[in-house]
């Protein structure tokens, strides 16, 4: 029956065969893929997914104010819900023009 030391050294040079297998087989997989793009002209954004109309636009960022309380700095951007503040000044008479960046 083999001593523990003796299968502990067998697991430990397993494991580190293991490890170069899984480095080979990763390098020739993005070696094939590098390969593949360049065939066909491909490049990491093409992957993504997007659409080439998201990505000239930003794709969803974030959009600029266009109302903003000057006594308070809050901000709206005029998209969604109106914020409570706007609301709370709309109700006592100003109008959303004051407002305007």
């Amino acid at each position: 029956m083999p001593k523990l030391t003796d299968l502990l050294a067998q697991k430990a040079s397993l494991e580190k065969e293991i490890a170069e297998a899984q480095r080979a087989e990763r390098g020739a997989a993005i070696a094939q893929i590098k390969a593949l793009m360049s065939e066909h002209g491909l490049t990491a954004a093409d992957l993504t997914g997007r659409t080439s109309k998201a990505r000239k636009s930003g794709g969803g960022g974030k959009v600029a104010a266009k109302y903003r309380n000057k006594a308070t700095g809050e901000a709206w951007s005029g998209r969604g819900l109106q914020p409570r503040w706007l609301k709370a000044a709309l109700a006592t008479g100003k109008k959303l023009a004051d407002f305007a960046v």
